[in-house]
């Protein structure tokens, strides 16, 4: 596991690598104290696990710093590590791409918790920023609040739900093609169609989402037909 901390605060950095080393098994850490020195870490390290991002850094920060991040290196899940935990900010870095906002405040066991959701393929928000309240279950597809044993149960066809399931595990559009076999438009197609479901603008949301309802990614992929003719 290759793990990438960008924070301009050598005792962050260190406190940040001490934590990730608690997730188990091999782990190399690589730091960067300002964007632009993690973007030339991760162009050297393409097979990069995941990125720890502060908002406040010297030079290219906030959400201009994660945006440069998500457009270099689309496959790269970004967890942005903030002094900051209001529900604004929060928010509106998860529109723009992260799969998780942990406060800098945090205790040691939640950032550790945290760190292996989002390992695990799912998405991570402090509680006190209330972003659940985003997802309700007033805004769930009728007939499934609470609960969702299937990709059926929210009208997703079989392949649908294996697009569903590819991007709770991160994958970019191009990855779930080669996954799948499929075009990248019929990607696009299910990916729209997934959405539309969930009732959620993109795929973060999508994320929370499916979380919320119990979906299980491996699941939705075991569940799924390989000869499903809505290829």
């Amino acid at each position: 596991m290759k793990i990438l901390v960008v924070d301009d605060h050598p005792l962050v950095r260190e406190a940040m690598t001490q934590l990730v080393m608690r997730l188990g098994g091999p782990v190399e850490v690589l730091e960067a104290q300002d964007c632009m020195g993690g973007l030339a870490l991760a162009h050297r390290h393409p097979d990069l696990d995941l990125v720890l991002l502060d908002l406040n850094l010297p030079g290219l920060r906030g959400i201009p710093a994660l945006q440069r991040f998500r457009q270099e290196h689309p496959t790269a899940p970004v967890v942005v590590v903030s002094m900051f935990r209001d529900r604004d900010t929060v928010t509106e870095v998860m529109r723009h791409g992260a799969v998780g906002f942990i406060p800098k405040s945090s205790g040691r066991e939640t950032i550790v918790n945290a760190l292996r959701l989002v390992m695990a393929g799912s998405v991570y928000v402090p509680p006190e920023a209330g972003l659940g309240e985003v997802f309700s279950d007033d805004s769930l597809p009728a007939g499934i609040r609470g609960h969702a044993a299937s990709a059926t149960e929210i009208g997703l066809t079989s392949r649908q739900g294996q697009v569903l399931a590819l991007v709770m595990k991160g994958r970019a559009n191009k990855e779930i093609c080669r996954d799948l076999g499929l075009a990248e438009r019929t990607v696009k197609a299910h990916l729209t169609a997934v959405l539309n479901a969930l009732k959620v603008a993109n795929r973060t949301q999508a994320v929370i989402a499916a979380n919320r309802l119990g979906l299980n990614a491996d699941e939705l992929l075991a569940a799924a037909m390989p000869t499903s003719p809505d290829r």
